[in-house]
């Protein structure tokens, strides 16, 4: 909780500690949402990435926002990242921040199986709430650390990822294993939508000077 107080609502930004950002400028920003079931670990790999700490102590999740600049593919952005509530009597908030997010974590525990089950209705409401057919996101498998106690198998997650066409990264808040890479997949997929629409022309033209393909 005391993690949370101090650097949960964009108080902190880790290019303060000299991130490959270095100091502080205005760039470009993306409003990640992380979603999953409760207790599936989605504050624990928040606050991994946002913080590179581990968050040892359960502490359920109504609302929390953290701010982190980053460069990938050498382009710098402000990442917005909203840590959601995972229990049922906070699913009234969940069309606020499907609505406000550009990108997408759906976020599943591979001990847990029910976990699992849940995400495909989760991005389901992705679907509703943006009202497209295609949405930038990517699949957690998180505590990958726990590989005694899966119930969820790599084949499993990698065939629903597939289903939803995207990518799938097993996690570890405990080690940090894939985090960096998830989320930069993420900003990837929002910086080739939007290419994608500035591509896309305004008008018919007779022209032929680009074609999407």
């Amino acid at each position: 909780m005391l993690l949370q107080q101090m650097y949960s609502q964009g108080h902190y930004d880790k290019g303060d500690l000299g991130s490959d950002c270095g100091r502080r400028t205005e760039h470009p920003s993306v409003r990640l949402a992380v979603i999953g079931g409760g207790a599936v670990g989605k504050s624990a790999i928040t606050v991994r990435w946002v913080l590179d700490h581990f968050v040892e102590m359960y502490d359920p999740t109504i609302e929390d926002s953290y701010r982190k600049q980053i460069v990938v593919d050498g382009q710098a952005c402000l990442v917005d990242v909203l840590d959601t509530a995972g229990q049922e009597e906070f699913t009234c908030l969940r069309d606020g921040y499907l609505r406000t997010g550009r990108g997408f974590a759906l976020v599943f525990s591979i001990i847990e199986s029910s976990s699992f089950g849940e995400i495909p209705n989760l991005y389901e409401s992705v679907l509703r709430a943006k009202e497209k057919t295609n949405v930038p996101m990517v699949l957690i498998g998180n505590k990958a650390d726990l590989e005694s106690q899966r119930e969820v198998s790599s084949q499993q997650g990698r065939d629903l990822a597939k289903q939803f066409g995207c990518s799938y990264y097993e996690t570890s808040a405990l080690t940090g294993a894939n985090i960096d890479d998830a989320f930069c997949s993420i900003i990837r997929c929002i910086k080739q939508e939007e290419g994608t629409a500035e591509l896309k022309p305004k008008k018919k033209s007779k022209r032929k000077d680009c074609m999407i393909l």
